[in-house]
């Protein structure tokens, strides 16, 4: 089986959990996608990088999610979560996913 990179996973949690809560317009359902998806590449960063690599790029996610809040009322929602989700995939890749 195919190992998923943890960029993709990282970045579709950001996204999707943006999108869940948007269109469902249940907060919490989309704050269940992020954390699952946050989870599941946290641990899949650990194995491939560590515990300190998988605590700083976990960090990392909860602070684009935290700072796409702000982002979004200077370039709009949907831009904000991109952008944000673009800098977690690409720290998750410098950091873990290119060793593999």
């Amino acid at each position: 089986m195919a190992k998923v990179p943890t960029a993709l996973v990282a970045a579709s949690g950001l996204v999707g959990g943006y999108g869940v809560a948007r269109w469902s317009k249940k907060r919490q359902l989309g704050g269940a996608v992020l954390a699952v998806a946050g989870a599941a590449a946290a641990q899949q960063w650990r194995k491939q990088a560590g515990g300190v690599a998988a605590g700083a790029l976990t960090a990392g996610y909860v602070a684009a999610f935290a700072g796409s809040h702000p982002l979004a009322k200077k370039v709009g929602a949907w831009p904000a979560v991109f952008g944000v989700a673009g800098a977690v995939a690409l720290a998750s890749w410098a950091v873990a996913d290119r060793r593999g």
